[in-house]
This record gives structure tokens, C-alpha cells and sequence, in this order.
């Protein structure tokens, strides 16, 4: 059979032979992988070149600050991302083509290039419609392509043409996947490198074997986009990297971006909301206010009046998020741990109030910001990811509410821009500045974002003595991969040790994620510090955003596991601030805060109460907590958080509180202030 034959004879002589066998060899398997990392290695330039493309013809769209550098660092991190898009690619091209032939005999040649030139032919496409929908959305493809769907299919269809000019835009995307079809076929017919023989067979083994281990490290250099491990993966939840709008988007090419597209969809699918009985809005509403008010603006239920608790205003606020900072290394029975030191040095100060039983307002971090921010429990409504979330900001957002007591409100996250959308979303709900790790000068981090030092360095060097601001903090370094270096932060394995259990003194590992812990505490610590020396009437809120994810013992109770702290510190702030019943969540934050420094009188709105005003109980998305007791969101047996723990509360007020809690959160979210919308 001559080597050239065309993929049709081929065929043909398979029909006529009417048999089917399989038959591996050495040789086709190298030439096919081969020349798969050549089209990879194609597909990856084609990418690279539409991105600097696309920073060309939009770069009107930078920011007058952007430098050089950000165009570098956008590039090479987009280079990097897109080392996963091409190797995906190339796999499907690879089990098309060589499966094919091994098991049908079909030209794996033909098949390649087919595939080669439909997947150059989408990127194509992908790069023409991806301009005018920045020029419109100011943002790559995102969850909004999936209403194409539901759009007047001739309302759509007639717009593309008339104002996006489709034909031209189709016309060029046909010419230049001509082009490029013809250079990859030029590409793909250049000769390979064929496998080595050796007259030993053992020779033969040991050079397959090399060659199977070179092109697994490979495989793992791709997978994690241009690293060998994850703590230095990039994905689309990351890649937010520089300080410009513009080039965080142009760090993903067009596949990851619809890959983007479609995890924010997915997750606002399955955003269900509750069961609720409009007729017991009204109930559940009177229950949050304590009076018999009827009314049909649900907005009604939630204002309240500040008492004025504070003789001044504080001219700066802090509320430190502190990732995964969890209660438990506060308690006494770990304090030969030593993980915990700074944060209870603040508690121990004079004028600092502390409330150890608060619960997250979900499982994650963003579920926490959600809470801070807008003050709705989690219903399973992923705000950031919803439009109701971007139109305007909720009446019980913090960020309007302090800016209405002459506070500018700014967000600083160690992380990238681009995580969870975390910018858009508190930009539209009221936060005036927003800074990402792409604008800090850090010098080491991991794939989450730049270590806590560098976040709380920014910080300060950000607030200005004349204009109060509030600001809100969200750190990441106690959050695997754990990539801190720990021995330069003047971390000392010993003093976590000494109070290890004996069987736990030799985990590395654990050692390690304390370690971590400590310095999340040690750089709090020391921002908090700092920043009193030079603003003597700031005040601080520091609130972890979850526990969970850190215990010494295999099976911790509910408690230990699921609660996080409070700790309120500065101006205004005395040991009495809460009373010893206080109990509450994420959604508690605000309304404490805002009664901690507006006057009286001053009006405001939350779902739940403040901390300093008898708030008892705190619910999130499965679990509920008092200051004696924490049990799950169901009629169970709740856990006792002291031996003196009084009787447990009835199941029946536990009930009526979440209830009253999610229902009015998921109604606000969803349906607005009318209590009569259907």
C-alpha cells in the first residue's frame, strides 16, 4: 500500500477488506504525538498573536496609568493560560486522529488538519465578535452570551448585521482562517524526527520510557499553565493580574473566557432560591422589627435608627477580612499553639470588645464578602454572579451607608481583580476605589493573590490623613497552596509544636498550614499596630471570613470547626460594647459597625441586628449559633459550646429566625422592595 494514499482510497480499501484490526506500533504513536505538539505549539501562536491583536485595536481602552510592564505581565500570564486552551486542543486532535488510525485505518494526517482548521476557523470568529462585545460589555465573553438564547432570534440577528456589520466581520474571519489554514498545513507537512532503534532491546525500553516521562512533565506543565505545581496555576479566577481592566481581560484568550462564561452561568442556574409564601412576607417582616408595621415596601422592615453608641467618629475604619482565620485557636485549650497571638494581644487592649461565637455566612470566601457587603444570608442567590447584583447597590450595602456618613469606602483585596468578579460587583454596590494584588508592589504570593504583607503595606500607604475613609480588607495568605516563607517571616516550628498533640509534632504538613496561620495573625497584628501609631482614632473590625478548613483533631465539634471571630478595637470601643449573650453572623457585621459610628438618629438599613444591640443568635446557610449553643438549620440535637451551658433554646425560635432571615434576603434579592411583586 503506498504511504500517500488519499484519505478516500484509504477508505475505500478498508470497505472492500470489510475487517477490522488493531495494530500499535512505536513508530505511528511517536510521529502522531509529534506532530499534535506541533499543531499544539500552531494553535498556541495563532492565540498569542490575536491577544497582542486585540490589545492593539483596544487600546484606547487602557488606563493612563498602565505601563509597559502591565502589557508584558499581561501577555506572559496570557501565554500561560493559554498553554491549557492549545493542550486541550491538541488532545482532542490527537485521540481523533491516532485513534482513528489505529483502529480504523484512517489517515490520521487528513483528520488532523481538518480539525486544525476548524479549531483555527473558531478562534477566527471568536476574535472578531470578541471586539465589539468588549466595546459593549467593557468585558470578554462572559454569562451574558448564554441570553443569546432567549433573544428575538430576527431582533438579534438584524442588529449584528446593521450595527456589527456580520458580513464584513464573517468575511475577515473566512479570510483569515484561509490564511492560516494554508500556513498550518505548511506547518504540519514539515518533516518529524523519526524514533530512534537501537540494536539492544533494553536500549529501546530506556529510550520509550525517557520519552513517555518527558512527555508526561509536559502534560503537567500545561495542565497547570506554565508550572509543575498548583500553587502557581493560572485559571480564570486569577488571571486578573494587573492594575488595567483592559489587559485582565486580554490575559484570557477567547476559549477561556467562554469557559468563564459558562461557569458563571452554571452557578447562576443553579442559584435556587426558597419556597416563600408572599402572604408571610408581611409576618416575617413585623418579626425582624418587633411591632405590628404593615406595609407593602419590604425596605420599611428594614430601617432602623442608630443609637449612637460612639461619643465620635472615627476619622479611618478598617474591617480586616482575614481569610480562614477561624475561632478555635483563640480558645485557652490552644493557647500553646502560639498561632493565635497577635489577635488576642488586641482583645486583651482596654479598648477592645470581642464576640466569640459568630458563624460565616456560607462555606467560602466570596459567600462571606457577600454577607459583609450587602448584609443578605446566603439563599443559594450567587449576587455576584446575577444581574440584580449589578443595578444598583442594596439598601442594606455598607459601602452607600458609610459614604452617607461622610466616610469614602474602598475595597482591598491581596488577590487578583478577576476572582469572582469581586471587583464588578463591589464597584457596584456603593465601594468608591477598588485594589488588587495588580496594584501592589509584592514581591512574593502564590496563584491566590500576593502575600498579606504587601496587601497591608498598600494599605497604608493608601490612606490619607485628610479624607476618613472606610476600608475593607480581604487577605488570602492562610489559604492553601501554602507558599509563605515561613523561616524569613521569623517563623519558629517549636512553639507550634509544644502544644501539638505527640502523634501530630512530626506532620510537616500541619506544622506548615499553622505556621501559615500564624503568619496571617503575625502581619494582622502588625498592620493593625501601624496603623493606630499613625491614625490614634481609627477603629478595626476584624472578622475571619470562614473557618473549616483547619483543625488538630480529626473530628472537632461544630464549634471549633464552624465558628469565627469578632474582634471590635479602637476609638469608641470599651470591654461592655457587646454583652455576653451576643451572638450573629457575617450579615451582623454592617449594622454593628454603622451603630458603632453614626449618630443618633441616623437611619440605616440591614436585615439583622446589630452586635451591640441584642443580636442572639446568628444563622448562615446551614447552621445556627447562641453564645451557649450551635446546631445545625434543622430540628436536631444542638451541641453545647460550654459545660455551663444553660437549657437549650426551643427549635421553634431557632426556626422562626432563619426563616424570617432567608426569606426576607431571597425576596430583596430577587424581587426587590415590593411586597406584593409575583
Amino acid at each position: 500500500m503506498l504511504q500517500h494514499r488519499t484519505f478516500i482510497s484509504e477508505w475505500t480499501d478498508y470497505a472492500s477488506e470489510r475487517k477490522f484490526a488493531v495494530v500499535f506500533s512505536w513508530k505511528k504513536l511517536y510521529e502522531n504525538i509529534q506532530q499534535d505538539l506541533k499543531l499544539f505549539l500552531f494553535i498556541l501562536m495563532v492565540i498569542s498573536l490575536f491577544r497582542v491583536a486585540f490589545i492593539v485595536r483596544m487600546h484606547a481602552y487602557m488606563g493612563d496609568a498602565t505601563s509597559f510592564y502591565d502589557i508584558i505581565l499581561s501577555l506572559y500570564y496570557g501565554m500561560r493560560i493559554s498553554l491549557k486552551s492549545a493542550g486541550l486542543l491538541a488532545v482532542v486532535s490527537f485521540a481523533c486522529s491516532y485513534g482513528l488510525q489505529l483502529l480504523f485505518k484512517f489517515p490520521s494526517a487528513s483528520i488532523r488538519l481538518l480539525l486544525g482548521t476548524g479549531y483555527i476557523s473558531l478562534l477566527s470568529l471568536l476574535f472578531y465578535a470578541r471586539i465589539p462585545y468588549y466595546e459593549q460589555f467593557h468585558m470578554g465573553f462572559n454569562q451574558l452570551v448564554f441570553n443569546t438564547f432567549q433573544d428575538d432570534v430576527y431582533a438579534l440577528l438584524y442588529t449584528l448585521i446593521e450595527q456589527y456589520h456580520l458580513i464584513s466581520r464573517l468575511a475577515m474571519t473566512a479570510g483569515t482562517a484561509w490564511v492560516l489554514h494554508c500556513l498550518l498545513k505548511r506547518w504540519l507537512n514539515r518533516g518529524v524526527i523519526h524514533l530512534p532503534h537501537f540494536s539492544r532491546w533494553y536500549q529501546n525500553i530506556a529510550v520509550r520510557a525517557l520519552f513517555l516521562l518527558v512527555l508526561y512533565q509536559l502534560v503537567i506543565f500545561i495542565r497547570f499553565g506554565g508550572s509543575m505545581t498548583y500553587a502557581y496555576n493560572v485559571d480564570w479566577e486569577n488571571s486578573g493580574v494587573t492594575k488595567d481592566q483592559l489587559l485582565n481581560e486580554a490575559v484570557l484568550d477567547d476559549m477561556q473566557a467562554l469557559y468563564r462564561a459558562y461557569e458563571l452561568h452554571e452557578r447562576m442556574r443553579y442559584s435556587t432560591g426558597l419556597d416563600i409564601d408572599p402572604a408571610r412576607m408581611a409576618s416575617y417582616g413585623q418579626r425582624l422589627t418587633g411591632t405590628s408595621l404593615t406595609t407593602a415596601n419590604l425596605d420599611d422592615y428594614l430601617k432602623k435608627k442608630a443609637l449612637g453608641v460612639n461619643s465620635g467618629q472615627p476619622r479611618h475604619i478598617f474591617l480586616i477580612i482575614a481569610e480562614s482565620y477561624a475561632n478555635w485557636p483563640l480558645l485557652p485549650q490552644y493557647a500553646d499553639l502560639n498561632i493565635a497571638n497577635g489577635l488576642k494581644n488586641i482583645i486583651r487592649q482596654d479598648n477592645a470588645a470581642y464576640v466569640p461565637t459568630l458563624l460565616p455566612n456560607g462555606m467560602s470566601t466570596i459567600s462571606g464578602v457577600l454577607g459583609v457587603t450587602t448584609g443578605f444570608a446566603d439563599v443559594n442567590l450567587y449576587l455576584n454572579c446575577i444581574p440584580e447584583g449589578y443595578r444598583e447597590p442594596y439598601p442594606t450595602a455598607i459601602a452607600p451607608q458609610m459614604k452617607r456618613l461622610g466616610y469614602r469606602p474602598k475595597f482591598w483585596y491581596a488577590g487578583p481583580t478577576s476572582w469572582e468578579r469581586i471587583r464588578d460587583f463591589t464597584l457596584a454596590q456603593g465601594f468608591e476605589e477598588f485594589y488588587g494584588s495588580g496594584d501592589y508592589n509584592s514581591q512574593s504570593g502564590n496563584v491566590w493573590g500576593c502575600d498579606d504583607q504587601y496587601l497591608y503595606q498598600a494599605v497604608l500607604a493608601g490612606t490619607e490623613e485628610e479624607q476618613p475613609s472606610f476600608n475593607v480588607i480581604l487577605s488570602v495568605s492562610n489559604h492553601s497552596p501554602y507558599t509563605v516563607d515561613l523561616a524569613a517571616a521569623g517563623f519558629d516550628p517549636d512553639h507550634v509544636m509544644a502544644g501539638l498533640p505527640e502523634a501530630l509534632r512530626h506532620n510537616q504538613e500541619l506544622v506548615k498550614q499553622l505556621g501559615h496561620f500564624w503568619y496571617a495573625d503575625k502581619m494582622l497584628a502588625e498592620f493593625v499596630r501601624e496603623a493606630r501609631s499613625q491614625y490614634p482614632d481609627s477603629l478595626f473590625l476584624i472578622v475571619g471570613d470562614h473557618a473549616d478548613r483547619l483543625n488538630i483533631e480529626p473530628n472537632p465539634k461544630m464549634y471549633q470547626r464552624y465558628g469565627i471571630p469578632l474582634v471590635a478595637y479602637g476609638k469608641g470601643v470599651t470591654k461592655e460594647l457587646f454583652s455576653n449573650q451576643a451572638a450573629g453572623s457575617h450579615i451582623n457585621v454592617a449594622p454593628t459597625l454603622i451603630e458603632l459610628v453614626a449618630p443618633a438618629g441616623f437611619e440605616y438599613y440591614s436585615v439583622a441586628p446589630s452586635l451591640t444591640r441584642g443580636a442572639r443568635v446568628g444563622v448562615n446557610y446551614g447552621f445556627w449559633i447562641t453564645r451557649d449553643y450551635i446546631g445545625k438549620a434543622e430540628n436536631q440535637p444542638p451541641e453545647a459550646i460550654h459545660e455551663s451551658a444553660p437549657a437549650e433554646p426551643g427549635w421553634n425560635e431557632i426556626e422562626q429566625e432563619i426563616d424570617t432571615v432567608r426569606a426576607i434576603s431571597w425576596w430583596r434579592i430577587k424581587k426587590g422592595s415590593d411586597l406584593t411583586a409575583q
